[in-house]
């Protein structure tokens, strides 16, 4: 059971209707020599089978921003994120499916040939305006909803990868998903909101490890901190900042080498951004031996297989 229980959320109807046509979330056990050796159990959360689009964390955090959108009459979101990000990606099909305009602030200056995402989020009717990196980095300080300058009426503000507190309500969620007790819990991290999410709602002997998945996160630290609401106190959570193979959106042959081993072993696809350095980071603690024998440990996969694209 977890600290903190919400009372159940009414879906606006157009919201609910776009929910039906998404599936569930079930549990893969991983089975191999490493994790037998050790004594392990590692079961994945497969998030990336919600749905083909909206998948992962990405709907856990957009489904109460959207619905609050919805019952304040708004008809424009707005939001912010890179040229691959899985936020802006769902935020814009999302959009669409709900009758609702899209705009994105894009870091860095506008591509000569825009990348899949950014075709994807034009096709879906989103509009892009790329802005610098010290714009982009000024749009971080609105956090809520209405704190952007210059709104006007019917137009929503989502923060970058929609972190709020209604994101922490949709990924709580997960936890009542969950039929079977872990011990420990693991997820990757870009801003930190589905971390605060998952403390939100873990139980107190659960041990959570997140994964930086950029260089520099300590930051990171005090961004879930400020996140997560005062009444929870318990340290029973960290970030591990040494998995992200030189920056956000970098990685290397290694890892590359290791994400495609690993689908072709176990049927579960990763992508380099997010996924991919969480496994590796879990079969690197393993290997170190970090994990106690006869743990049962849950990962989650947070979906953004989209990024993977060339």
């Amino acid at each position: 059971m977890g600290n903190q229980t919400g009372a159940v959320i009414n879906l606006h109807p157009r919201l609910e209707a776009l929910e039906k046509k998404f599936s569930a979330s079930p549990l893969t056990q991983i089975l191999d020599q490493a994790l037998s050796a050790r004594r392990v159990e590692l079961w994945i959360k497969r998030d990336d089978l919600l749905h083909p689009i909206i998948s992962g964390n990405k709907w856990r955090k957009l489904k109460y921003n959207l619905n609050h959108a919805l019952n304040n009459q708004a008809d424009t979101l707005i939001s912010m994120g890179g040229a691959y990000s899985n936020h802006l990606h769902a935020l814009a099909f999302a959009g669409q499916q709900l009758g609702l305009k899209t705009v994105a602030f894009v870091r860095g200056e506008r591509p000569a040939q825009l990348n899949p995402t950014l075709i994807d989020l034009q096709q879906w009717g989103m509009q892009l305006n790329f802005v610098s990196r010290s714009d982009y980095r000024q749009l971080r300080q609105y956090k809520n909803y209405h704190s952007l300058p210059d709104l006007v009426s019917g137009q929503y503000w989502l923060p970058e990868g929609g972190a709020s507190d209604l994101a922490l309500q949709g990924v709580a969620e997960i936890m009542s998903e969950l039929k079977q007790q872990f011990d420990l819990l693991m997820v990757a991290c870009g801003t930190g909101a589905t971390l605060a999410g998952l403390i939100t709602a873990a139980p107190v002997d659960m041990q959570i490890l997140g994964v930086a998945a950029l260089k520099g996160g300590d930051f990171l630290n005090a961004d879930v901190k400020q996140l997560l609401p005062q009444a929870i106190t318990q340290q029973n959570w960290q970030i591990l900042l040494d998995y992200h193979f030189g920056g956000f959106a970098k990685y290397t042959p290694e890892l590359k080498l290791f994400m495609h081993q690993f689908a072709a072993k176990h049927g579960v696809a990763l992508d380099p951004i997010y996924t991919g350095k969480l496994l590796f980071a879990f079969y690197d603690l393993l290997n170190q031996g970090y994990f106690k024998p006869g743990q049962r440990i849950l990962l989650l996969h947070t979906g953004g297989l989209q990024g993977a694209r060339d």
